[in-house]
């Protein structure tokens, strides 16, 4: 069967930050861009995102990207790649003006400058007081970022193919990446996209866990397509559970309102964080205050009935700060919950955020394979489906925002070099669909066997309960066998509806299949790392093991193997920063 073929330069797959920053260096630069998106790109999950985007103007007080750096370092247990670290933290300022000058409404000081809140981990003076760094559009910044870009890219003309979804990258017998299969979901047409380079922006896959923060759409899409075409994941094991998750719903309640001075409460009344983080107290890393709030609720000081959350008090803060500062927070709260954060504290509990690991990159965008990291010619990841590695074992609040336009922009200048010798595209592979064509047919005849539900919920009941806030070697051994069993009943998944025109049915099918991959990774990584490191804490090896452990975790999913490689020690201009203990 032959599909109709579209040629673009450079095809983007993710409609969210980083694929909208990336699509516009590359639009701007004259290089024709296509962007994938399974949702109209403003309604992509970076529209959820909170609390700020880290930068060090030092707007309120003096601050250095420096310092940022190290608290980067510092937040990510010493697993991330201090070249990269350095790069975004270098970076953040110019990106950070860039949004501005693009219509990004930033709150405003009084003389005029960017409004900049406190947030989690981020401290001055190489960790000796908390700083104001995460410059804020009252607490829908994620929103306002978005909508900035997408208008910046209508201007340049980018192409928007809007609820499409890209299903398999094409590679050649070289290695190349030389397009991807896509199916346009309004016609259940699949079609081929030719291009110079493929740019992958999508996203996280916080739909493994059974309570996330994460969107619908959040399906691991990205990292599944690499695995099928034979590229690893890195540090997948490493997942952050916010510690502030809006309990019985799983809505983020984001950083900013500890940033403006809220705080966690336990049955008892008591200000618990004090214990755990006497410095930084409520804005410690989040894998910090998680951990200590999942102590509270296992030691029997959890709030409610089933004393199993703890409070977060911001009411003090009065309804005019709360309005001016929280609107979202107050608004969700209310619509959830039924309670008013003008009046009484809201019941929060950790809750799956953020994937830390990914493709792996370098700072450029670059994709790389193996030990040695080999390039991978026409393949560039940014965002939270990419480990370029700032983030290492824990990923400090607001760097997500940085993240995605630091290495969206990098990524797309990446691919600028990249394509403008190339007067034509590389040449398709006689089989480019095959796979994909054969994994669609196999949906299609399927006319019994698994519904796509069960194994869902078995899924994320299944990493809910072995791969969350703590890990033992007992609980991640059955974890392993239990995941496995899962994806084996994926292999005979069916749906009822045949249909092509918007058949959802299909495309969370789909989905599915990705997001399993991910479960699967996950699970066989955090077993074989025998310490406890940043987001991933073993009951069993509670101290951080650097003479064994301190490097990346690749995982392939042919055999399930894992390989690991050195962390980058180097940094581009400083001197190295090396572990010391992480304590707030």
């Amino acid at each position: 069967m032959s599909l109709p073929i579209l040629k673009f330069d450079a095809v983007v797959v993710g409609g969210g930050g980083a694929g909208l920053r990336a699509a516009l260096q590359l639009s701007e630069a004259g290089v024709k861009t296509v962007v994938l998106s399974k949702v109209f790109p403003t309604r992509s999950h970076t529209a959820a995102a909170q609390g700020g985007i880290s930068a060090s103007f030092g707007n309120s007080e003096e601050d250095n990207w420096h310092w940022h750096m190290y608290d980067t370092v510092k937040g990510a247990d010493w697993l991330g790649d201090q070249d990269s670290i350095e790069f975004m933290c270098k970076q953040a300022t110019e990106a950070v003006a860039e949004l501005e000058h693009y219509g990004m409404p930033f709150d405003r000081l009084e003389n005029g400058k960017i409004y900049q809140r406190p947030f989690g981990g981020h401290m001055a003076e190489f960790g000796k007081k908390p700083v104001r760094r995460a410059c804020a559009v009252a607490d829908r910044t994620g929103h306002a970022m978005l909508h900035a870009l997408y208008q910046r890219n209508v201007k340049a003309q980018t192409h928007f193919f809007v609820e499409w979804m890209a299903l398999d990258l094409i590679r050649d017998k070289d290695g190349d990446v030389v397009g991807i299969t896509a199916l346009e979901m309004e016609t259940g047409q699949v079609y081929i996209i030719r291009a110079k380079a493929v740019l992958f922006a999508t996203g996280g896959s916080g739909r493994i866990y059974q309570a996330s923060t994460n969107a619908f759409i959040n399906t691991g899409d990205g990292v599944g397509m690499a695995l099928r075409a034979g590229l690893p994941v890195e540090d997948i094991e490493f997942w952050q559970f916010h510690p502030t998750g809006l309990y019985g719903a799983g809505v983020l309640i984001t950083e900013g309102v500890r940033g403006e001075g809220g705080y966690l409460l336990n049955a008892n009344g008591e200000r618990f964080m004090e214990r755990y983080a006497p410095t930084a107290k409520d804005l410690a890393s989040r894998d910090v205050v998680s951990r200590a709030m999942q102590v509270e609720i296992n030691e029997g000081r959890g709030c409610g009935a089933g004393k199993d959350h703890v409070l977060l008090k911001l009411d003090h803060l009065g309804a005019e700060v709360i309005d001016q500062r929280l609107p979202g927070i107050r608004e969700i709260s209310i619509q959830f919950l039924g309670i008013d954060p003008v009046k009484q504290p809201i019941p929060v509990v950790p809750t799956c955020h953020y994937m830390m690991g990914g493709i792996p990159t370098n700072y450029r965008g670059e994709v790389v394979d193996g030990v040695d990291e080999k390039i991978v010619k026409g393949f560039y990841a940014a965002g939270e489906c990419a480990c370029a590695s700032v983030h290492g074992a824990n990923r400090l609040g607001t760097n997500s925002l940085l993240d995605l336009v630091v290495f969206g922009k990098s990524a797309g200048n990446s691919v600028i070099e990249f394509v403008k010798n190339m007067s034509e595209a590389k040449e398709l592979p006689e089989n480019a669909a095959e796979f994909t064509l054969a994994r669609l047919a196999k949906l299609e005849a399927a006319t019994s066997g698994e519904k796509l539900a069960d194994v869902r919920r078995d899924m994320q009941i299944c990493m809910q309960q072995h791969a969350s806030v703590f890990r033992t070697q007992k609980v991640l051994d059955e974890g392993v066998a239990n995941i496995l069993d899962v994806y084996k009943r994926t292999q005979n998944l069916y749906i009822d509806d045949k249909s092509k025109v918007f058949n959802t049915a299909r495309v969370e099918a789909l989905e599915f299949l990705n997001t399993i991959e991910v479960a699967v990774a996950t699970m066989i990584a955090a077993r074989e790392r025998t310490e406890s490191r940043g987001a991933h804490a073993r009951e069993d090896y509670p101290d951080r093991n650097d003479e064994k452990w301190m490097k990346h975790t690749l995982y392939y999913s042919k055999d399930n193997r894992l390989e690991y490689k050195e962390v980058h020690t180097k940094p581009l201009s400083v001197d190295y920063i090396p572990p010391a203990k992480r304590v707030y």
